[in-house]
């Protein structure tokens, strides 16, 4: 017996989800999502935090600078754009 699923659990198997900030969306239909994350340093062991920049695809330029998003990985859409949002978390204020 084959159980049932949401589309949105068969769409993500197996693909990248990441939750950033949007920076930027000044382009039509794309968003540039910063993610940030901890590092431990191999040697100190301090941990600090890195930035990533990934631009992602916005359909209905829903989003606006400070929203919270979380976006996941697709086939290429541009020469940079391989994320699509997946949903906005939080509306910035």
């Amino acid at each position: 017996m084959v159980q049932a699923t949401s589309p949105m659990e068969q769409s993500t198997k197996g693909k990248k989800i990441r939750q950033g900030k949007v920076v930027s969306d000044k382009m039509d239909k794309t968003i540039t999502v910063a993610v940030e994350r901890q590092v431990s340093h191999p040697l100190y062991k301090k941990y600090f935090k890195v930035t990533k920049k990934f631009l992602a695809h916005d359909e209905t330029n829903d989003c606006h600078v400070g929203d919270t998003v979380r976006i996941i990985e697709s086939r290429p859409l541009s020469k940079r754009k391989r994320w699509v949002l997946l949903e906005v978390v939080e509306r910035s204020k």
